[in-house]
């Protein structure tokens, strides 16, 4: 049985997460102390008690669930007496979650993973101001039909809605889930496109600012900063990066991908199919929700996909590895 790891990205916090771990597991605990420590702050307590509005601020949102993942891939470590790098062929993240595999894979140390997200989160919100940027959710927009099209089908919309603005795909996460991001005007003109056209529905989505386009430039280059100043070696698992949906193992390349990624789309669909193509039978989600255990069920139905965050689920993945 092939196994790939992965793990989820902003939009999967809430309140409470990575508590009854904590509780569970001195091991959870001290993960989560470590990442307080590396930020300077109390993460852990705006993760375990709110409030929910300031756990949601990009900043905050994108270490605390890197620090929820590594706490889970430590516990299974630990409980299992085993190393994860040995029991899968490769691991891959939703956007901020490519921090986290590559921290779960060794190439990372897990505060300077913290160091760069919570600075990956500032420089997203900088880059544009609030209100003038957007995102939008296209659901079943030829998606169904068409599948092996469903980034260009959406590209094509977002360019004929876009203007002299920015309008581009952010998102290819499932077979008839792809995220549009950019201006405000923009995003909404495609959205009222996209219906037209079809689409099921065409939702605005509650964030604060257009990520995963060309107006994050300017965190990009931030990023290109911060990443040359850290320590990255080869990952004991091989990365499937979100921007070519292919697997990645030289440093100097995954340094270039995760600046690449700011601004490119998330590539989460190929990446799932691409792991499937290897052979990977079974990818198994470790952090807070299960957001992604639903997107790689409808991307391939033959995969086994499970999610880990609670101690009864750690038991469950126990006895699969």
């Amino acid at each position: 049985m092939s196994l790939a790891f992965v793990f989820p990205g902003q939009g999967s916090q809430a309140v409470g997460m990575g508590q009854a771990l904590a509780e569970a597991y001195p091991v959870a605990r001290h993960t989560l102390e470590e990442v307080d420590d590396a930020l300077g702050q109390k993460l852990s307590r705006l993760m375990l008690a709110g409030p929910e509005e300031e756990l949601r601020l990009t900043a905050n949102a994108q270490p605390a669930l890197m620090a929820v993942s590594m706490a889970v891939v430590r516990v299974l470590e630990s409980e299992g007496n085993l190393r994860l790098t040995d029991k899968a062929a490769f691991v891959a993240g939703h956007s901020l979650g490519e921090y986290s595999a590559l921290a779960a894979a060794g190439s990372l140390q897990v505060a300077d993973a913290a160091r760069l997200l919570r600075r990956r989160g500032q420089a997203m919100q900088e880059a544009v101001p609030v209100g003038e940027g957007a995102m939008a959710a296209l659901l079943g927009l030829d998606l169904e039909l068409a599948q092996a099209i469903a980034a260009e089908a959406v590209q094509a919309l977002a360019a004929e809605a876009a203007g002299v603005q920015v309008c581009a795909t952010a998102n290819d996460n499932a077979p008839g889930q792809v995220v549009i991001s950019g201006h405000s005007a923009a995003v909404e003109r495609a959205c009222e496109i996209a219906k037209a056209k079809g689409a099921k529905r065409a939702v605005l989505l509650p964030v604060s600012a257009p990520f995963h386009c060309s107006l994050m430039a300017p965190a990009a280059d931030a990023m290109a900063e911060a990443l040359a100043a850290v320590t990255v070696v080869q990952p004991e698992i091989p990365l499937i990066a979100n921007v070519t949906a292919s697997h990645l193992s030289d440093p100097d390349e995954i340094r270039r991908k995760l600046v690449e990624q700011v601004t490119g789309m998330v590539r989460w669909r190929e990446s799932v199919a691409y792991m499937a193509a290897q052979g990977v039978e079974t990818v198994i989600e470790l952090g807070a929700g299960k957001v992604l255990t639903g997107l790689n069920k409808r991307i391939d139905r033959a995969l086994s996909a499970q999610g880990v965050e609670t101690p009864q689920e750690v038991e469950a993945a126990l006895a699969r590895l």
